[in-house]
């Protein structure tokens, strides 16, 4: 920077020096400045401020936090961990900070606010500007906002698609076909993605699955799979791991193909919102970004699960397949159970172990996941034309049992970095029958915030042991579900919301 004077005993008032303050504040670039610093005198800079701060030839936007305090000095500009990291600084390094020029794609933000319909440039504009960190969180949350519930029209979903698309890196396999799933979500436990992924790198199909982390269930598939094997993966290991094995099992936001899918759902789980066509963006987004050519769609259909009609599975169902259309990917929507958790495990390890006990063919794994699992596959196969329709089930089933899916599922978690079995939580409580009778209903939702209650998705080896499938015959004293935490604290914020049983089950 050849504006400072060698000596370094005084420079420009908006030259400042890097003050790392250890504060994490997640993907939003945070600075933080004396409220008396000539910086923040001279440009009439204010809490929340959005500013640009610049080293050698690289810049971000960060938001000013004003410091009254002995905290930072003068001369110092403190930098939150993800800041640092995006500038790539030392402790010491001289920033620069300047005035943030207009945003112009708020204006049509607040167009959309106002129920109008936006053009494909327009999310473009949109779409870019976040990733290049010139939205704060609270601007990101009104596009999230704007964008809720049915306010999209499919042309609109599809532009958001397409920005989402091409704001990042597109894997590219030099084959025809590349299979891959997905689920919408909204049923605890449900963990087919490692099974399927599994059966089909065996089957000799190369299927590069990156996964989410969880928005608001108690665990993503990134979640699970983070608790027998690294998840982590950069965009180099994940190609290394496809082409040794023909399949991963990676968490999404690792690699940076959809980066403006990531900063959208750190929002969107702030906000507890999953909106209809923002769904369907980030999840086909996802899907052409990794390379995929032909998808298999599962949405669950149930009272309690995040799509709660067959009617609105239907317009999901038709929504999906126009976009799909749009950019040129093979899609096939599946509607499912939605009625009751799959499996017996709700919380990262919990569903972990379920996973396994389906790979290794034991004699207790959980039969619906076994089966939903071996569908989705079969769904795959066939959509792919490894073989010919109505013999999917017959192929998976076979790989399954075979143990070449287990095999398979070892040989990826090792070039992923090791296999490791998942540890559940070693606080405990039984959650016993007061009743007799039969399990007439569930509700998912209120399993899944009692297996968060408990401290999932964030301790892996908290959640739930769930036993009570519908139609289970109850007596007086029978164990309904078991919930593990990792800290007693968490196990006794679960254990408060159980003072009304008839909330979470109906027995009759």
């Amino acid at each position: 920077m050849d504006f400072i004077n060698p000596d370094h005993t005084s420079w420009p008032a908006n030259i400042l020096k890097v003050h790392a303050i250890g504060i994490d504040t997640y993907l939003e670039n945070v600075i933080y400045l004396r409220a008396d610093c000539e910086v923040c005198k001279s440009e009439g800079f204010k809490a929340l401020t959005r500013v640009v701060v610049s080293f050698r030839e690289v810049e971000i936007v960060a938001t000013l936090n004003v410091v009254y305090s002995e905290l930072i000095h003068h001369n110092e500009a403190g930098l939150s961990q993800i800041a640092m990291k995006r500038l790539n600084v030392q402790n010491g390094d001289l920033v620069r900070i300047d005035h943030l020029d207009p945003v112009n794609s708020l204006g049509l933000v607040r167009s959309k606010m106002y129920g109008n319909e936006l053009a494909e440039e327009a999310y473009q504009q949109i779409i870019h500007d976040i990733v290049k960190g010139r939205y704060s969180n609270i601007e990101v949350a009104a596009f999230i906002t704007a964008c809720s519930a049915n306010n999209l029209t499919i042309p609109e979903i599809t532009g958001l698609t397409k920005a989402m698309i091409f704001s990042g890196k597109r894997l590219n396999w030099n084959k025809d076909m590349v299979p891959d799933k997905h689920c919408v979500g909204g049923l605890p436990g449900n963990r087919t993605t490692p099974i399927v992924v599994s059966i089909l790198a065996a089957a000799g199909l190369t299927i590069p699955k990156t996964s989410s982390k969880a928005i608001t269930s108690p665990a993503g598939t990134a979640d699970v799979i983070s608790t027998f094997t690294n998840a982590n993966l950069t965009l180099e290991e994940l190609q290394y791991v496809v082409q040794k094995e023909n399949g991963c099992m990676a968490w999404g936001g690792g690699v940076h193909l959809s980066p403006a899918d990531d900063l959208l759902i750190t929002v969107e789980k702030a906000l507890d919102v999953d909106s209809e066509g923002q769904m369907i963006a980030s999840v086909l987004s996802k899907k052409v970004a990794a390379g995929a050519t032909h998808v298999v769609i599962d949405i669950p259909v149930g009272k309690t699960a995040k799509v709660r009609s067959a009617e609105e599975a239907e317009v999901i169902r038709q929504k999906m397949e126009a976009v799909a259309a749009a950019i040129n990917l093979k899609l096939k929507v599946v509607l499912t159970d939605g009625s009751q958790p799959v499996g017996r495990g709700i919380g990262p390890a919990l569903e972990a172990l379920d996973v396994l006990a389906v790979l290794r063919n034991e004699e207790n794994a959980p039969e619906d996941l076994r089966e939903r699992a071996v569908m989705l596959a079969a769904e795959m196969l066939e959509i792919s034309g490894t073989v010919g329709q109505g013999q999917g089930k017959v192929r998976a089933s076979e790989i399954l049992l075979s143990g070449e899916a287990y095999q398979k599922f070892l040989r990826i978690c090792k070039a992923q970095g090791g296999f490791r079995e998942p540890v559940v939580g070693k606080f405990t409580f039984e959650v016993l029958s007061t009743v007799f009778g039969k399990v007439l209903e569930i509700d998912n939702r209120k399993l899944a915030r009692i297996a968060k209650l408990a401290g999932a998705p964030k301790a892996k080896g908290a959640g739930m042991l769930f036993l009570s499938p519908l139609g289970r015959e109850i007596q007086v004293g029978d164990v309904l579900f078991t919930l593990y935490a990792e800290a007693e604290g968490e196990l006794e914020y679960a254990k408060e919301f159980l003072s009304n049983l008839n909330e979470v089950l109906v027995i009759g």
